[in-house]
């Protein structure tokens, strides 16, 4: 498999509700993939569409997962988890996943530093908090944010930044971005959007884009 949107240095947009559905090696088990470094052991950020009753192989998270539950319920041993759901499994974590209703996730793999062992579980709208702090330690900062309607926002992304509209719109550089867009900005970008008419609520990590690399090489 090519490796997808590889160049960090790049500022990439997806609108990912019009990108289409590819099949995973898991029947039932569908994505839509925004950025990867390597095959089916990537770095990789995607949607992941699970079909009702449709599972996954269990396994073992080497390089660490995150995801966040963008609609229906996701299920493994340890419990059950609505839309609105974060997880941080860190590497050496092992599960099964799979969805008895169907659900849909945004899932980054492989992006942690390999001594990282700690574990979240935190569904963003049982806070009021603004910005609402998911994780953060000195690699990566990662948080949900509400824009106010036509609200003007500037964000400096050092070490580089990802956004993911949750709902609502915004634009950004000649970009209209709307539910589920995606936007990865490279190091040393500034962010400067503006909330649509009726605001909007972004899913951001900062800092953590300096650190990308294959599976297996060393993150410095």
């Amino acid at each position: 498999m090519p490796d997808i949107h590889s160049d960090f240095s790049q500022r990439i947009v997806k609108h990912t509700r019009d990108m289409p559905w590819q099949p995973s090696p898991i029947e039932g088990v569908d994505r839509r993939m925004l950025d990867r470094l390597g095959d089916e052991v990537a770095r990789a950020t995607s949607i992941v569409r699970y079909a009702p009753d449709s599972h996954f192989s269990p396994h073992t998270h080497t390089g660490g997962e995150e995801f966040l539950v963008l609609e229906g319920v996701f299920e493994d041993e340890h419990g059950s988890y609505p839309a609105g759901t974060y997880v941080r499994n860190p590497p050496t974590s092992s599960h099964a996943p799979g969805s008895t209703s169907g659900c849909v996730i945004f899932v980054k793999l492989w992006q942690f530093d390999p001594e990282d062992r700690t574990q979240v579980r935190i569904n963003i709208h049982e806070s009021s908090d603004e910005p609402y702090y998911l994780y953060q330690d000195d690699r990566e900062r990662v948080y949900v944010q509400h824009w106010q309607a036509s609200a003007t926002v500037e964000i400096d992304c050092a070490g580089g930044a990802e956004f993911l509209v949750l709902d609502g719109s915004l634009k950004e550089s000649g970009d209209h971005l709307v539910t589920h867009s995606w936007c990865r900005l490279p190091d040393g970008y500034t962010f400067r959007a503006k909330a649509g008419n009726a605001g909007c609520r972004l899913w951001i990590k900062t800092k953590h884009l300096i650190y990308a690399c294959r599976p297996g090489q060393v993150q410095s």
